[in-house]
């Protein structure tokens, strides 16, 4: 290339160099490493490459363009834009040859690496890369000079016009492909598989000439309580449609442990629990696939994640190792499986990735948590905590990161609370209770109304108010405390120690009626003393995972808390507070992350080079035992007080006052109200923790 030869810029990238004239732009863009995406390979069929040239004196760039420095508008471009449609000013980049200095803006949306923009502020883009991807190639027709097979001639089709070294072809693919071919003329689109190691790729579909659909891959986070699916367009990086449903596990019991215990107990256990979790994969691949018009054959991948016991019982191994020391998992590396192998209804030729696991008990969902959130990147130290029946916990900087997990149960999520219920439409999601009247106010899941404000019966219609869901139980809890009707024990008090008729008998303990609607034959939702037990085991087991990293680490403060899980974008950082889940920090410095393990199942999905960074990412981060830390114990035990018994909590001290009150544990004990921690405290007996 001489200097006389015309120059051209690429935007936004700024790359540029001098090509000969006539050289496609595309060829160019190629050339120079420009992120310019194209699938029929130049030949213009896809319309991927679309650029926007840009004309006028650029004095930043050195360039004059003018309208000539680009060949003239040719048939395949006229052709397309009367089928399709350019948008004005849009040239296609493999048409579009270079005549004279030019500069050439790629748009967003031509991008081969685009980002797709999640919908949090606070969270990073995505940058496209999947493992599956869709290539256009022509064929030699096969020849009695020079023998070969059509498959080895799309192999070396695949290689010379994309790079891909001689990828591999299961038996299904070669069944097709004689037809394929020959239908489309010696030209076929391939969907080729990248992500499998050592980096060998491997041929997933084919079909005749240019394929104008597009291909489709799952993300699934499988929790103790609830799994969650993703439905993604691997070409656009758009989420279709999502769906979740609770695990059915559930029925062979409610935590880590007891599912645990009963594969250990029951012959065939671990085998029932696999069939059951894989059954509801395949209602939920039904169910995104039926919402977004999806034909499953359609869905080349799947990525999932999960805490390890699930992880196990997903790939059909009796987790029974994990239910003691020193809790060895089968495998802590990321696995590459066929999708059949895990009974996975969707093409026959689909590829899983999992995850790596970090260790014992902190699984590949606390590695996709890591993946999205990023803290072994963070330049302040952030504690990262994934809210669920088993809690995942990470305290880190770019220094270093600690992690461990946390038995929380899943009273978090609804569970083991008398009106507890899932996230749905007519759950109680907030509250609010007045300190003066000890009166309630309360919104659901499905209405912008107060329950206190005009029309709200209305707006709620035939379905009512059903229950509370998670966020709707800490709210509540916190708020009862702030309102002097509980006190730092978790006791609820009496109509008479707390001057409210809304506190009323239950057995040998009291409850807060929250909501009424037994007239109209509705529930009548109360917030119990076994609840409010519930919440504080759970909420102690948090605390004290996260308080055993920062003694590891040799802190007593965190910089930032991200709370992340199912129901973490729905968690009030005030009432957290409040209830001790977390440590003291500037509520200004309480963020929810939303279903990070989702998302980083998304990320791996979508970038292929993310799931290389986890794996690396994993092997750096140290696991803390809390089953074998004397001083897991000691924590939990203090953090059962609300907020805490001995931690002074000054940042949430200096925003909110609480209420000195003390309850007696028994029902025929009014208690004495307006005690502080030092006054005398009148007590017969005091419920169970």
């Amino acid at each position: 290339m001489s200097e006389s030869d015309p120059l051209v810029v690429f935007t936004p990238s700024g790359k540029r160099g001098r090509f000969p004239a006539g050289t496609p732009i595309l060829t160019a863009a190629r050339q120079l490493g420009v992120d310019l995406d194209s699938v029929c390979g130049g030949r213009g069929i896809c319309s991927k490459c679309q650029v926007a040239p840009q004309f006028g004196q650029f004095s930043k760039h050195g360039v004059t363009a003018a309208e000539d420095g680009l060949s003239e508008w040719n048939a395949v471009e006229e052709r397309y834009d009367s089928k399709r449609g350019l948008p004005a000013g849009r040239r296609l980049g493999c048409q579009a040859q270079l005549l004279g200095d030019m500069v050439i803006d790629v748009p967003a949306t031509s991008q081969l690496h685009k980002q797709v923009v999640r919908k949090r502020a606070e969270a990073r883009d995505i940058v496209m890369d999947p493992a599956t991807r869709l290539y256009y190639v022509e064929v030699e027709k096969p020849d009695m000079e020079k023998p070969s097979g059509d498959l080895e001639r799309l192999r070396r089709a695949l290689h010379e016009q994309w790079g891909l070294d001689h990828p591999l072809a299961d038996l299904g693919v070669m069944r097709a492909l004689q037809p394929a071919l020959r239908d489309g003329g010696w030209k076929v689109t391939c969907a080729v598989h990248r992500g499998e190691p050592g980096g060998a790729a491997r041929i997933i579909q084919v079909w005749p000439g240019f394929y104008e659909g597009s291909i489709y891959g799952l993300a699934f986070d499988i929790g103790s309580t609830t799994i969650a699916c993703h439905l993604v367009d691997l070409q656009s990086g758009d989420v279709l449609a999502s769906s979740g449903l609770m695990n059915p596990q559930i029925r062979f019991g409610e935590d880590l442990m007891s599912r645990v215990s009963y594969s250990m107990l029951n012959p065939g256990g671990a085998e029932a629990m696999t069939k059951v979790v894989r059954e509801a994969v395949n209602t939920l691949i039904g169910e995104v696939a039926a919402e977004a018009g999806v034909d499953r054959a359609e869905i080349v991948e799947a990525v999932f994640v999960a805490n390890p016991v699930m992880h196990h019982l997903l790939l059909g191994i009796d987790p029974k190792e994990l239910g003691w020391a020193p809790f060895a998992l089968a495998t802590a590396n990321a696995l590459h499986l066929r999708a059949e192998e895990l009974d996975i209804e969707a093409h026959p030729g689909a590829r899983v990735y999992i995850l790596p696991c970090i260790a014992g008990h902190v699984g590949a969902d606390a590695a996709a948590v890591a993946l999205s959130e990023g803290p072994n990147v963070s330049e302040d130290l952030v504690l990262l905590v994934d809210v669920g029946t088993n809690a995942e916990i990470m305290l880190g900087d770019r220094t270093g990161v600690l992690a461990c997990s946390s038995p929380t149960g899943p009273a978090f999520e609804g569970a083991q609370i008398s009106a507890g219920q899932r996230a749905a439409p007519g759950a109680i999601e907030k509250v609010e209770i007045d300190p003066e009247t000890k009166e309630p106010r309360f919104r659901v899941i499905g209405c912008e109304l107060w329950s206190d404000e005009p029309g709200f019966e209305a707006a709620i219609g035939d379905r009512g108010v059903t229950g509370i869901c998670g966020s709707g139980i800490i709210e509540v809890i916190a708020e009862m405390r702030l309102a002097g009707i509980m006190d730092e024990d978790g006791v609820i008090g009496s109509a008479a120690a707390t001057g409210t008729g809304r506190c009323e008998l239950d057995g040998r303990t009291h409850a807060y009626l929250l909501h009424d609607a037994a007239a109209a034959g509705g529930p009548r939702i109360l917030v119990t003393q076994a609840d409010v037990r519930a919440i504080q085991l759970a909420k102690a087991a948090l605390y004290a995972g996260a308080r055993l990293l920062m003694d590891r680490r040799g802190v007593e403060t965190v910089d930032r808390v991200v709370l992340a899980g199912a129901f973490g974008a729905h968690i009030s950082p005030r009432h957290a507070m409040v209830l001790g889940m977390i440590p003291d920090c500037p509520l200004e410095k309480v963020t929810s992350a939303g279903n990070a393990a989702g998302t980083g199942a998304r990320i791996a999905l979508l970038n292929v080079a993310a799931r290389r960074e986890i794996e690396s990412v994993v092997r750096g981060i140290h696991k803390v035992e809390t089953a074998v830390e004397p001083r897991f114990q000691e924590h939990f035990v203090d953090a059962i007080a609300i907020p805490n018994k001995t931690a002074p909590f000054p940042l949430l001290n200096a925003v909110v006052s609480l209420p000195h009150v003390a309850f007696g544990g028994g029902a025929g004990d009014d208690g004495a109200a307006g005690a502080g921690r030092g006054g005398r405290r009148r007590r017969r007996s005091r419920s169970p923790a």
